[in-house]
């Protein structure tokens, strides 16, 4: 059972979809309330496609069991050389390696890229699976908003990390 990771396509939007929607409806790493139909998740993945940023799924017995992807941390032109990942496991296919190894395709991609520093935004500071792997790939902590979203009756922190990519801000890009 090894995890395959490759370039995503729009025949695994549906994939994708389901694989959010759980996260959405069952759990805190994303602060969406009502999860997104495909055509919103397609409108989604064209708008980080087409500029470039990485998208990948990861494969395991022949099914999508998880995506990851990078986009912007922020408009601004300054952040131009920044990233913020995201990374969503199916549930049911949690501890097989599959984020560890989306993450990793990640960073690569946006090393090669250009890019100088990766941003993960995770939701809920109780997502220690999430902040695990992050500090396994070489993620610092950055510091943690607290009570910053509501959701499940909850208040819920957001816990901010970062990676320096290639020379990071050794060199000037």
């Amino acid at each position: 059972m090894t995890v395959t990771v490759r370039p995503a396509t729009r025949a695994d939007i549906p994939a994708i979809t389901r694989i959010y929607a759980h996260s959405v409806e069952h759990g805190t790493a994303s602060f969406e309330l009502s999860a997104p139909d495909e055509a919103e998740m397609s409108r989604r993945f064209d708008e980080l496609t087409t500029h470039g940023f990485p998208y990948f799924v990861a494969v395991l017995d022949g099914a999508v069991v998880g995506y990851a992807y990078a986009g912007p941390y922020r408009t601004r032109p300054a952040y131009r050389f920044t990233v913020e990942n995201s990374v969503y496991v199916a549930h049911d296919s949690h501890r097989r390696g599959v984020g560890k190894a989306l993450l990793q395709a990640l960073i690569e991609a946006c090393t090669e890229k250009g890019f100088r520093l990766m941003v993960a935004v995770i939701g809920d500071s109780k997502q220690a699976a999430s902040i695990g792997l992050h500090e396994a790939a070489g993620f610092k902590h950055a510091g943690v908003f607290e009570n910053i979203g509501y959701k499940f009756d909850r208040w819920l922190d957001s816990v901010q990390m970062q990676r320096a990519l290639g020379p990071g801000a050794s060199k000037p890009p």
